[in-house]
């Protein structure tokens, strides 16, 4: 009875192969993909080498990669607003911009239907 286990990547005895688990981001508008070896290795960023490459697509292409939905927080009153990957950082700059300026700030998900919207503490 022969053995038909084998685990090599060709049927022999050796080792399997590596697999390669690099994350990858890809942009429809500018037709590529990227691995996140740079952001993993050499920045360093672990967990947040996705929101990383995001950013700097945004910063050098003026777009977000695909599959990134932002939290947008826009004023009501004025032409201000705010783009943020992360929900905390869209309800910071809507509770300092109402608290300077005492205007309403929405905010949106592109995931979330419904809007939040963060009004000036008359108060102050």
């Amino acid at each position: 009875m022969s053995d038909d286990t084998r685990d090599g990547p060709d049927g022999d005895d050796g080792p399997p192969s590596e697999v390669d688990d690099t994350p990858t981001v890809g942009c429809s508008r500018c037709d590529r993909e990227w691995d996140l070896a740079y952001e993993l290795d050499d920045l360093g960023v672990g967990n947040q080498a996705v929101e990383q490459f995001a950013l700097d697509h945004k910063r050098h292409t003026g777009h977000f990669p695909d599959d990134v939905t932002t939290w947008v927080a826009e004023c009501r009153r004025c032409p201000e607003g705010s783009e943020h990957l992360v929900r905390h950082a869209a309800e910071r700059w809507a509770n300092i911009h109402a608290r300077h300026t005492r205007h309403s700030v929405e905010i949106k998900h592109g995931i979330d239907n419904e809007p939040t919207v963060v009004e000036p503490d008359e108060s102050e």
